[in-house]
């Protein structure tokens, strides 16, 4: 139970780390040396994290465990149309529309997980849930320009992002598969279909052929950065969906972009102002109470399940005393039987 728990808090801390390093990393590349080509640069960050976990797998740090091909195929592919449609919506879209569609995630993932997995969220984590998304909606909500391409592309962005994180959860559970594994299975179709479709939608974003840009030494060098980083995001990802939830998959990625704001200030001098402040600080509240509600909650569960344990022992041990003493119970009725008997059909 401890191991568990230190093992999710690393997974955690991992992801946080990771994902704020590489947008730090990815701003210098855009915003400074102006490689405004986003949806390629991801295909590249797949095709690097493959090639990492095959020299991983050739020095035996994880075992390859094939599944269910088709699954796999469909859900890499998914998950590169989800990138691919959540650039777009930011593309077609206003920043503050944009935001509010990332804030969209949760509760359609609550949704979507209630409709179809009978999974039940109760009211305390609602109410956190909805002080969380009220804080970083503050926080990062500006303006709201409404198009209807856009609003399409958005609405779309977070059906496919919410199945493809669902699936990773699922996916993981279902076939007994760890986070690695899936990874380096499923990294090679997003990485294809990234890679087939970005050149194309980034020239649409930018008006910009990304294999005619300037690439520098400069630019190589944050290029190979950024790829190297996306290895532990990618794998962090996946570690952190399998081991806890889409949901708080999502809320982490909130938490992130409340830290990337407060590093924009400090480290970048980014513009920010007392509704930034309000806004974080409202959000981390909202972290707490549902780090809090689902610690007590799966305390509870714990609880439950060891209680469980005895009763089913002694349940055990009952049928053990009967058939020792030559009798069996079936539907309720105790039937006699000789002690060499062998009949299955009364000790079933």
């Amino acid at each position: 139970m401890g191991e568990s728990r230190l093992g999710t808090v690393g997974a955690l801390s991992l992801s946080v780390v990771s994902s704020v390093s590489i947008v730090i990393c990815n701003k210098a590349l855009i915003s400074t040396l102006g490689f405004t080509f986003a949806t390629t640069l991801t295909s590249w960050h797949l095709l690097v994290t493959f090639c990492s976990l095959h020299v991983a797998l050739w020095m035996k740090l994880f075992e390859h465990k094939p599944f269910d091909p088709r699954a796999v195929m469909g859900f890499g592919i998914l998950n590169g149309i989800s990138i691919g449609l959540l650039n777009l919506s930011l593309g077609f879209n206003s920043v503050g529309f944009y935001q509010m569609t990332k804030l969209a995630i949760i509760p359609c993932t609550v949704l979507l997980e209630t409709l179809f997995f009978r999974k039940r969220f109760s009211r305390s984590i609602q109410l956190s849930l909805t002080v969380l998304l009220f804080g970083v909606g503050i926080a990062t909500v500006t303006d709201l320009q409404l198009n209807i391409l856009g609003s399409v592309l958005s609405l779309l962005a977070v059906f496919t992002t919410c199945i493809a994180q669902i699936m990773t959860n699922t996916i993981q559970k279902r076939f007994k598969v760890s986070s690695t594994q899936l990874l380096y299975q499923s990294s090679p179709y997003q990485a294809l279909t990234l890679f087939i479709i970005g050149p194309f939608l980034d020239g649409l974003l930018t008006n910009q052929n990304v294999f005619a840009f300037n690439y520098t030494p400069l630019v190589l060098v944050f290029i190979v950065l950024s790829c190297l980083i996306s290895v532990s995001v990618n794998f962090s990802t996946f570690l952190v969906i399998g081991k806890t939830s889409p949901v708080t998959y999502q809320v982490l990625g909130h938490l992130k972009t409340c830290l990337i704001l407060a590093f924009g200030y400090v480290l970048l001098h980014d513009p920010f102002s007392w509704r930034n402040i309000v806004g974080i600080l409202i959000a981390i509240v909202g972290m707490i109470l549902y780090s809090y509600f689902c610690l007590i909650e799966n305390q509870q569960k714990a609880a439950e399940a060891s209680a469980q344990l005895p009763q089913v022992k002694e349940t055990e041990s009952d049928h053990l005393l009967n058939v020792e003493k030559g009798t069996s119970i079936a539907d309720g009725v105790v039937l006699k039987a000789p002690v060499w008997s062998s009949n299955k059909d009364l000790e079933a």
